[in-house]
């Protein structure tokens, strides 16, 4: 029988589901090309009306031996074909081919609009992501290099093409099997094994050009502040000449004027309006309750003349820390996040297409989890879109895997400068999005304290540092499990996989008394001089909550026919298995209770939202499929938790 609080919870939900379908008919720009794959705007957050998609078939060839620039691949058609932006690895993409690929090369020849041609405007040509190391010519001519696989970067063709004209995009991507980059949850090995799947190379996120004018805003950088009722607009722009004015206007999704600024910018490179929201105006965003505004922002001449318009949308939103309790919006809200690693058996680490993305939100909110961590990938744009539409909580990660086992146990991680470099991109694309609650630039850096200050250490810092001076406004965990380097770090945590809830419950018990479990190594007598076996500093009183926990093993095929798989590359999860359904709710109920009845910590993260390859610990199946009583998992995490008491 349904009871009265099941028909509320599936009516709010699809409340909440028809709210976002109605911000994104108000917010969204329109597609202009549906023919193409990935047709929507790639960058929701920062919107000019004169743009191209450029995804669909490109001339493709495989460079074994990365002697494609030698063998005059750059001048000549290339040997077959792909379907952009999935990668060659990938069915959609038409290629899927698995094994390692030194470089790969591209090919698209594109007439600009006509209507480009104008002396004041120039076409910027833009990726999302390429994986690993991309170098860009248009017209044999070489307009951007790029290193790193998650971020996005852009080439400005002024002097090489105009409006009217064709024009010939090479693009050259190199991805070592054997370099230390960041790879995330890519395999070095040929098969996928343990928790690493099949790898990306290449051009995987949507690749676009658009009309920019000579003087234009380089980017939005939006702050909520609740406790002021207001918005602060940091807007660089490319130049400063005689009377220039930035305007910024504040509506509702529908159009209705909210508030407005207008400041002179001659003298100043980068302009910072702060715009108050009047009382009666005020929508908090919230989980589960999206409030947006619509946000455009116009420069224009001395003349009056319109010189740029851009268009965007923020929520008011706001974090706080104090003593354990991490707040939103000035309340203590319990995250039952799940982790989210982004993959799709057809596509890879893209997403098949927008629904895809929308999907997996509506079945994590089906579920009961309010959020997610998004999993060593820099996620598509797309997704933090489709969050803020659904007031659905994220953590921002860096895909940093890839760079450990290079020495000896002292000093077996060692992060490059790029990953500085491309942290700095990720958040400069997604600072602005108010479904993004806290950052966490790095995953289970293993590497024990010692007494040396190794470059782990370096680059925990800096990337910490980084964050923090650009954006003040969320905290930031400087990695997630293992490895802690920054003392008095915003927020601290710990991965657990034990499947045992007494013994988890045993295991996390420490927190109440300020000790809560952390990750370590035993080390034998004299292994390492002055290390213990300790991969963190030491525990400082911050907000906690233990990041990954769970990875329950299930697989009912498998179940069924009474199988021990112990072949990792085909199935593969945490712990013992669990024999039976009701085996899986019982340890599920168990684990989580564990936590909910906690109230020193302020949430959780659920390992994971679907299977992914032969890891067979989701909630749905990697296609996406039920494996589970979704409303059961949604009642166990419905009970309240003490921390929100």
């Amino acid at each position: 029988m349904t009871s009265s609080n099941d028909v509320a919870e599936f009516s709010s939900l699809q409340t909440l589901t028809n709210k976002a379908s109605k911000l994104a008919s108000l917010l969204d720009p329109s597609i202009q090309d549906t023919s193409v794959p990935k047709p929507e705007h790639p960058r929701p957050s920062l919107v000019r009306e004169n743009w191209l998609n450029l995804n669909g078939p490109w001339e493709f060839e495989i460079d074994p031996g990365d002697s494609g620039r030698e063998r005059g691949l750059l001048q000549r058609p290339l040997a077959s074909t792909i379907t952009v932006p999935y990668a060659p690895e990938s069915r959609l993409s038409g290629v899927e081919n698995v094994d390692f690929m030194e470089a790969v090369w591209y090919r698209k020849k594109v007439i600009l609009p006509t209507s480009w041609k104008n002396d004041d405007k120039r076409p910027v040509l833009h990726f999302g992501a390429v994986d690993h190391d991309a170098t860009v010519w248009v017209n044999g001519i070489e307009v951007a290099r790029h290193r790193g696989g998650f971020t996005p970067f852009a080439a400005d063709l002024d002097g090489v093409a105009s409006g009217g004209e064709e024009v010939e995009i090479v693009v050259r991507a190199r991805d070592s099997r054997t370099a230390p980059q960041a790879r995330g949850k890519q395999a070095t090995w040929y098969d996928s094994t343990h928790c690493q799947y099949t790898r990306t190379t290449g051009i995987w996120q949507t690749v676009w050009l658009e009309a920019v004018p000579r003087t234009h805003i380089r980017s939005l950088r939006i702050f909520p502040s609740v406790e002021n009722n207001s918005f602060t607009f940091v807007v660089p722009v490319s130049q400063n000449i005689p009377g220039l004015t930035l305007q910024v206007d504040l509506t509702t999704p529908e159009g209705d004027s909210v508030a407005n600024r207008r400041s002179h910018i001659s003298a100043d490179l980068s302009a910072h309006l702060e715009i108050p929201i009047p009382s009666e105006k005020v929508r908090l965003w919230e989980p589960g309750n999206p409030q947006l505004y619509a946000v455009c922002a116009k420069l224009t001449d001395n003349a009056g003349h319109e010189l740029d318009t851009v268009r965007s949308y923020c929520g008011l939103r706001s974090t706080a820390l104090n003593g354990q309790q991490f707040l939103l919006n000035g309340k203590k809200v319990f995250q039952r996040l799940v982790l989210d690693q982004g993959y799709w058996p057809d596509s890879l680490m893209t997403a098949p297409d927008d629904d895809a993305i929308r999907r997996d939100i509506c079945i994590a909110l089906a579920a009961g989890f309010n959020g997610a961590r998004l999993h060593q990938k820099v996620f598509e744009e797309r997704m933090l879109f489709w969050a803020d539409l659904h007031g659905y909580l994220l953590w921002g990660e860096f895909g940093d895997w890839g760079v450990s086992g290079r020495g000896p146990l002292g000093y077996n991680q060692e992060p490059t400068a790029s990953f500085i470099t491309q942290w700095t991109e990720a958040l400069a694309r997604d600072i602005s999005h108010p479904s993004i609650v806290g950052w966490c630039p790095l995953n289970e850096t293993h590497q024990v304290l010692h007494d040396r200050i190794t470059v782990l250490d370096d680059v925990t810092l800096g990337m910490y540092q980084l964050t923090k001076l650009a954006d003040p406004t969320r905290p930031v965990l400087d990695t997630s499990g293992y490895a802690h380097r920054v003392r008095n770090a915003d927020i601290y945590d710990s991965h657990s996989y034990e499947q045992d809830p007494k013994a988890f419950q045993e295991e996390q018990s420490g927190l109440t008394t300020g000790s809560p479990y952390v990750n370590r190594v035993e080390l034998a007598p004299n292994q390492m001089p002055f290390a213990d076996g300790s991969f963190s500093v030491p525990y400082a009183g911050q907000p906690f909550f233990v990041s990954e926990f769970g990875g329950i093993w299930w697989n009912e095929e498998e179940a069924r026919a009474q199988q021990e798989v112990n072949d990792q590359a085909a199935s593969w999860g945490y712990g013992d298995r669990v024999r039976s359904l009701e085996e899986f709710y019982e340890r599920f109920a168990g684990l989580v209770s564990v936590l909910t009845a906690m109230p020193q910590t302020f949430g959780y993260c659920y390992t994971q939202l679907t299977d992914v390859f032969q890891e067979k610990n989701g909630i749905v199946a990697f296609d996406r499929s039920s494996k589970l009583d979704i409303e059961r998992i949604r009642k166990i995490q419905a009970k309240p938790a003490a921390y929100e008491e």
